[in-house]
């Protein structure tokens, strides 16, 4: 029997068991069309969500890559008595090794996880405000384990309402710029770094290079034929797996970077450099009128790579959205050395690990600890350095 049979056999709304909650109601929904309404209504202005979580963006992920690879969607929709949407939890559901895992949507693509609420009910929730949204996915076994990773302790400073739930640091720290406003030029890149960049500038002045945001379907389509010829050198380089050439995950990219918001822009932006002659580099990232995330970026393999291209479009990116009064700039997980260069601060971000059944029981402490044993290696460089040369041996 496959996940989606098991979900579609439990899509009645289920009544929330505690009194001292807002929510009224709780509903699992096991395909993203029925659940597009309440979704759309807490993306709305004034609600609080990151933008790895748009519609637009992992409607695109399910349907290309979730899809293919047996996820079953389940769509979590909390209602107050006036059948009001408090908050949206969007999972699927995954088979892992005997187990039915409940995982946020986007799997290794976004870098942030977070449920999108109603920002009033976000800001006053309550221990007994989750009881009752875990309560009714108990009662009708939908899972065996909440496994709700990567999710943001703040988000635009309001505590994310699950840090009240048991949780750990996860795997992997995310480095953060944070931009006061108003801040100059200086305040966020200093004045050697800066002045570093501008003698590689200078030498790539001589292709008479441009900085743009991609904002047609051919430069897109462009921008992105470039990348997905180049990506694979690079990572083929780096003796990194190919993340791109999975199944879907290029239609996905494409669907998400083509994909128009209500209020302008696309649920992907793609920032780039370019002369002529070629493209130099791309950084692609989701943007919320506060925060820019990168998802992904590659450079040239000609001889103007020696420039560093991306570090000079990275200053563009930033200057770019401190004008436009964002507050924070993040380069996705990982400490590598050119995240460090920009971002001097980490994200808190935190994974838990809920037991929904008697099995979910025995596998959540076994998960949690997982995690915390691949957190301990990423921050031991001996174990760090013995665990590549496994992968690498292995593969």
């Amino acid at each position: 029997m496959t996940m989606a049979a098991v979900i579609e056999r439990r899509t009645a709304e289920a009544p929330a068991r505690s009194r001292d909650s807002r929510i009224a109601s709780v509903e699992i929904i096991p395909d993203l069309a029925s659940a597009e309404p309440a979704w759309r209504q807490l993306e709305a202005q004034g609600q609080l969500s990151t933008p790895y979580q748009r519609f637009d963006l992992l409607s695109h992920w399910y349907r290309e890559v979730g899809a293919r690879e047996n996820a079953a969607a389940l769509v979590v929709v909390a209602r107050d008595g006036e059948r009001r949407p408090l908050l949206l939890l969007p999972l699927v559901l995954e088979a892992w090794h005997g187990l039915r895992l409940a995982c946020f949507m986007g799997g290794k693509h976004t870098t942030f996880n977070m449920a999108l609420w109603d920002a009033e009910f976000a800001r006053q929730a309550t221990l007994a405000d989750l009881t009752a949204l875990l309560a009714p996915l108990r009662a009708q076994s939908a899972a065996d384990v909440l496994a709700l990773t990567q999710q943001p302790r703040h988000w635009r400073d309001v505590l994310n309402p699950f840090a009240l739930l048991p949780r750990q640091p996860s795997v992997n720290d995310c480095p953060v710029l944070a931009i006061a406003p108003g801040a100059a030029p200086t305040d966020l890149l200093s004045n050697s770094f800066r002045r570093r960049l501008k003698g590689k500038e200078r030498k790539l002045q001589a292709s008479g290079y441009r900085y743009h945001v991609a904002s047609s379907d051919a430069d897109i389509d462009r921008l992105l034929d470039w990348f997905f010829r180049v990506k694979p050198l690079r990572m083929a380089e780096q003796k990194l797996p190919d993340v791109f050439a999975e199944p879907g995950v290029e239609q996905f990219i494409r669907g998400a970077c083509r994909a128009p918001l209500p209020g302008g822009g696309r649920a992907i932006d793609i920032h780039a450099l370019e002369c002529d002659e070629e493209v130099i580099a791309i950084f692609a990232g989701v943007a919320d009128g506060a925060r820019f995330s990168m998802m992904f970026n590659t450079y040239t393999l000609s001889e103007r790579a020696r420039y560093s291209p991306g570090l000079i479009l990275m200053r563009s990116i930033i200057d770019r959205h401190a004008e436009q009064g964002y507050r924070a700039l993040d380069l996705g997980i990982g400490s590598d050395d050119y995240k460090r260069m920009f971002c001097k601060d980490d994200e808190p971000i935190f994974d838990s690990f809920i037991p929904l059944t008697l099995r979910g029981r025995l596998a959540a402490p076994a998960m949690s600890g997982l995690n915390r044993t691949k957190r301990m290696v990423k921050r031991n460089q001996t174990l760090l350095n013995l665990a590549q040369k496994l992968r690498h041996t292995f593969r």
